[in-house]
């Protein structure tokens, strides 16, 4: 007889890191996990051969209804949508750990919101946990022709968007400690150096707090507003730490209180970094502890 809660410890893991992939947020993983929970309990599976497959089976399909309602709501967003931010390893709440590889990352994740729920399912599920052709169809019930179908369409779709390189694991932290150097001094050049040259800077504030409405380009204007970012973050007391974030160096932006802000991730590529995804979106930070509110903060200043 399968022990549930057991199992729950056991499965988590894999279910929100299904779930999160899918979906991009931390509260509708979180919600999709417990309604599949409750879900595998109410069916009382003791028949079932393979928890794991079952388990993942009832997620997935829970996730592509989610994401479908999701898809319409982010159509009405205010400004760019980026995913909510997932620490780790370290400071990573264990509930939502999961392999922080490229396919977490700020950048991958915006990629994946090009694909249908279904393409999108069949992705993660081929592509990120390896799935056979077989076991893919039994959760989208596809043919597997048409999922393999679907993969190939899905994977160029997000291969055209990807960086041709990526930068190390080693690069990637040095560029990170020198922007956050350059950054704190408000040295203008050096933080030009260490931008590609269309570097993309994009803000998620949701409506919810300040941030710029479409992606800003290039070297010299991001530098310019990062730097007087800073200026003004400093007459606030305002506070920079350099964590990881959904696998890439990340900076959390704290007020003196020590109430979380934004956390901006950071891509790198050839020696530079050529994109930043800053979420100030306070609904998009409660998991990660205290958040401050940011139009009160501006407002004293």
């Amino acid at each position: 007889m399968i022990d549930l809660s057991q199992a729950h410890d056991e499965l988590r893991p894999l279910m929100f890191s299904i779930a999160y992939r899918m979906l991009g947020s931390v509260v509708e993983a979180e919600d999709v996990v417990q309604e599949a929970f409750l879900r595998i309990h109410r069916s009382s599976p003791e028949g079932v051969d393979n928890l794991d497959a079952y388990a993942s089976t009832v997620t997935t399909r829970l996730a592509i209804d989610t994401l479908r309602s999701a898809r319409v709501r982010r159509e009405r967003y205010v400004g760019p949508w980026l995913p909510e931010p997932i620490l780790g390893p370290d400071d990573a709440d264990p509930a939502h750990r999961v392999e922080t590889d490229e396919t977490v990352s700020t950048a991958f994740l915006v990629l994946l919101e090009a694909l249908s729920p279904v393409e999108r399912a069949v992705f993660v599920l081929r592509e990120v946990l390896g799935y056979e052709y077989a076991d893919i169809t039994a959760v989208v019930e596809k043919s597997e022709a048409n999922c393999r179908q679907i993969f190939v369409r899905a994977k160029k779709r997000v291969s055209e968007g990807r960086p041709r390189f990526e930068a190390s694991r080693e690069e990637r932290d040095r560029l990170a400690s020198e922007f956050l150097a350059a950054v704190s001094d408000g040295d203008l050049a050096g933080l030009e150096r260490l931008l590609a040259e269309d570097v993309v800077f994009v803000g998620d504030g949701g409506g919810r707090a300040p941030a710029i409405q479409k992606p800003m380009t290039g070297a010299v204007a991001v530098a310019r507003f990062l730097v007087g970012l800073m200026r003004r973050g400093e007459q606030l007391g305002v506070s920079l730490d350099l964590v990881e974030a959904n696998g890439r160096p990340a900076l959390l932006t704290r007020d003196a209180d020590g109430a979380l802000i934004s956390v901006m991730t950071m891509d790198a590529n050839a020696g530079r970094i050529v994109a930043l995804h800053n979420v100030l979106n306070p609904d998009k930070l409660g998991h990660l502890g205290p958040v401050g509110d940011l139009n009160a903060l501006l407002g004293r200043g």
